[in-house]
């Protein structure tokens, strides 16, 4: 079993900034790629960021030039800094994994995401 532990969501005002952190445990010793997706309120869940092992990295259009996400090269850990935050950034954000090999996709909890003044 693999486990995804999310923090650093919250309420935040418009042109703000916050930072997501994601670590991972359990059954898994690598990792194919590891990132944040979103859900808003009636919406359907859109990627925000993405990142390789190699440190490659993609970003949904909605992010670009906004957001950044990291690893950290010593654990299976990512970290998604968000500035400029805009309140249709409102969501839900879900930790999510694929695994080295068998190629197993695992999601977090989810941490809530509120930008409003």
């Amino acid at each position: 079993q693999v486990q995804l532990v999310e923090s650093g969501g919250g309420l935040v005002q418009p042109g703000g900034s916050l930072r997501l952190s994601c670590a991972a445990s359990g059954r898994i010793s690598a990792y194919s790629r590891m990132g944040w997706y979103r859900q808003a309120p009636g919406k359907e869940r859109e990627l925000v960021a993405l990142i390789h092992p190699s440190g490659n990295t993609r970003y949904g259009d909605s992010v670009k030039g906004r957001f950044t996400i990291s690893r950290d090269v010593r654990k299976i850990s990512v970290q998604l800094q968000m500035n400029m935050l805009k309140p249709e950034d409102t969501a839900v954000y879900y930790c999510n994994v694929v695994t080295a090999g068998w190629g197993s996709e695992h999601w977090g909890q989810g941490t809530q995401v509120t930008v409003s003044s």
